[in-house]
């Protein structure tokens, strides 16, 4: 809800400044170029990027809407579910998670955490890593190897959609120059006629670039900037699983394991270790 409230504070701040200067708010209502430059930066987005980055940009609005997930609670139940699946695997051996790993949807222990079971990225990088586990096949070196490259990829990938739309930011105030321009054409085409309808022209025209600027400036660039930090606290949930599993792999009890994890959270969403422990024996 930060977004809205952000682009309301924007829009109010603006007219009123406009308004207050004497400026006619309807003069500001220029449809044709708002269609310019939108079209512009549109089509040049189309152009820069491969459809998989056109797919995640569109799936990632929804997401900025809604907030991050990735919250107290949801770090909180993500340690706590660590917590007992690693016990139950010190208590009876790895093989007894074995049934929770191959079916999921249907494990006790996780739909004990509906928030982090949805989680379709974080239940994977678990559900693959502690199948490696399972299956005893790799030493902790080489499996704490292979999640920082795939962290990495992952990394990469989620920031994809921030960088094209930062880039189309940094384009919109040059669209705007271009409206801009075709106003001035236009004028020019009028320069014989009254002085009143030659100022109205040139007023249009300075709109585009007006609109060019404010949109790139105040609303593109920061989304872009938004769906960055998304991307981040997502890497960074997944790194908190990373770290523990990595604690257990180098012979961590499970209660040790999960004070790994909580010590690379974020200060914002990390819980004091008193609170961590009593929420997990609360939930066990």
């Amino acid at each position: 809800m930060l977004i809205v409230l952000g682009v309301l504070v924007v829009v109010a701040s603006v007219l009123t400044g406009y308004a207050l200067h004497g400026g006619h708010l309807a003069v500001l209502w220029q449809p044709l170029e708002v269609l310019i430059i939108a079209g512009a930066a549109t089509g040049a987005f189309l152009i820069a990027n491969p459809m998989k980055v056109t797919r995640r940009v569109v799936r990632f609005f929804p997401l900025l809407f809604r907030g991050s997930p990735y919250d107290k609670r949801m770090y909180m139940d993500l340690l706590a579910m660590l917590y007992e699946l690693f016990y139950k695997a010190q208590r009876e051996g790895l093989l007894a998670i074995e049934a929770d790993i191959d079916d999921p949807d249907n494990s006790e222990l996780f739909n004990r955490y509906p928030r982090v079971r949805n989680e379709r990225h974080a239940m994977e990088f678990l559900l693959d890593y502690l199948r490696l586990m399972v299956g005893g096949s790799m030493n902790p070196h080489e499996l704490e190897s292979l999640m920082e490259q795939e962290l990495e990829a992952l990394r990469e990938e989620e920031e994809q959609p921030a960088h094209a739309i930062n880039r189309i930011a940094d384009a919109l105030p040059g669209f705007g120059i271009i409206a801009a321009i075709l106003g001035i054409v236009i004028a020019m085409g009028q320069i014989d006629g009254p002085v009143s309808v030659i100022g109205e022209l040139v007023a249009v025209a300075l709109i585009g670039t007006f609109l060019g600027i404010l949109s790139g400036y105040s609303f593109v660039g920061p989304i872009s900037v938004a769906m960055e930090h998304h991307a981040r606290e997502k890497v960074k949930f997944l790194e908190t699983i990373k770290v523990t599993i990595v604690a257990i792999l180098n012979g961590y009890k499970p209660v040790l394991a999960v004070e790994f994890g909580r010590k690379v959270m974020y200060e914002a969403e990390r819980p004091s270790f008193q609170e961590l422990e009593d929420f997990v024996k609360n939930r066990n």
